[in-house]
Formats: C-alpha cells, sequence, structure tokens
C-alpha cells in the first residue's frame, strides 16, 4: 500500500448527506475482487447517463474536478452495506482524502485498509473546507498527516484528529497484510521453535 504522509491536491465538493456506498459503487459492478478497474464506475449512476454519455453537472465530470484526489463531502458518509469495492473505486479513481462530520464505522475502517484517510470534522470546519473546494483547481488543499492538519489556500489551518495506529498504519502504507509481514521474522521463529517441539504436527 503506498504511504500516506502530506497530500497536496484539488478538492472536490460533494455536500449530499447519506453517501451510501452502492452510490459509491453500484452493486452490478461488484465482479471482481481485484481492487482496481473499479474507478471508471465511482458514482456511475450520477456521473452518466443511461446511453453511457456524461452528466456535465455532476463534480467529477466537470474540468477542474476531473483530477480530484480530495472529497469534501456532506455527513454520514459511506453509509448502507460493507462493500469494500467503495474505497477501491475511490482510490482507483485517484481520491486519497475524504473528509466529512461523520462516515459509517466498517466505510471508516476500510479507507485506512486501502490508503484512504478519512477526516472528520465540526460542521463549520467541513462548511469553510466546501467553500474552498467550490473555487475549483486553484483552491488546492494540503493535507499532512503527520502534523493532523489540513491548510486552505488562503493559508488557514484547521487540525483534525485521528488513532495513532491507524495514522501509522497509513504512513507507513501497512494494511492487515503489510502489518503481519512486518512479523515475517517472529513468526518464521515461531514456526521453527514448534516444529522442533512438536514435530509430530
Amino acid at each position: 500500500m503506498e504511504k500516506f504522509t502530506k497530500l497536496t491536491g484539488t478538492a472536490a465538493p460533494m455536500p449530499l448527506v447519506n453517501i451510501d456506498t452502492d452510490m459509491i459503487i453500484p452493486k452490478v459492478f461488484l465482479k471482481s475482487i481485484q481492487r482496481t478497474g473499479f474507478g471508471k464506475n465511482l458514482f456511475d449512476e450520477m456521473r452518466y447517463n443511461r446511453d453511457g454519455s456524461e452528466i456535465p453537472d455532476f463534480v467529477l465530470n466537470k474540468p477542474q474536478y476531473r483530477d480530484a484526489q480530495i472529497l469534501v463531502a456532506g455527513d454520514n458518509f459511506g453509509c448502507g452495506s460493507s462493500r469494500e469495492h467503495a474505497p477501491w473505486a475511490l482510490a482507483d479513481f485517484g481520491i486519497k482524502c475524504v473528509i466529512s462530520t461523520s462516515f459509517a464505522d466498517i466505510f471508516y475502517n476500510n479507507c485506512f485498509k486501502n490508503g484512504i484517510l478519512p477526516i472528520v470534522l465540526p460542521q463549520e470546519d467541513v462548511d469553510k473546507l466546501m467553500d474552498d473546494a467550490e473555487r475549483g483547481a486553484n483552491a488546492k488543499l494540503t493535507v499532512d498527516l503527520e502534523n493532523q492538519t489540513i491548510q486552505g489556500p488562503d493559508g488557514g489551518t484547521i487540525r483534525f484528529d485521528v488513532d495513532p495506529f491507524k495514522k501509522h498504519c497509513l504512513m507507513e502504507g501497512l494494511d492487515d497484510i503489510g502489518l503481519t509481514m512486518a512479523k515475517k521474522d517472529s513468526i518464521e521463529s515461531f514456526e521453527a521453535k514448534a516444529a522442533q517441539e512438536r514435530p509430530w504436527v
């Protein structure tokens, strides 16, 4: 998993509340357990008409937000089913950070396991960042995970909280497999000792 330390990028405003995982990646596209290939169908029903043409008014179809790496969203983002495909689709599109007043628990934890930083902030801070995002590609946000700050285009800084263990995993690029492999030497030592002491197992 790619390490997350500091991110400077365009933030796309998405002020809808209760954006569920079926809106993020509709169930019709859940045909693979690979983590890639889902970005093209991110927010599919909001991005495309039935004939496959783009809906021009949808935020990620607007020229200034096509390369957005940050999403500033409404309350209760990622609710609904627990599908891990939702953060897969966000990551595959290029979204590395989602900012909201609250997230569904399973989605929130799945983000960290897939290299995405979900940030919970009070409504007034989200409103300020949403206003910044409305300015388009010229208004970049800088998310500094080490210092737990978000710097707006006017130089203002907002602090955020994050669980220390989850922060460590993101900064080191460790998903569940990476965490296990970090203990490889200890695991191999235990297995060698167990084989010696209990060769019949």
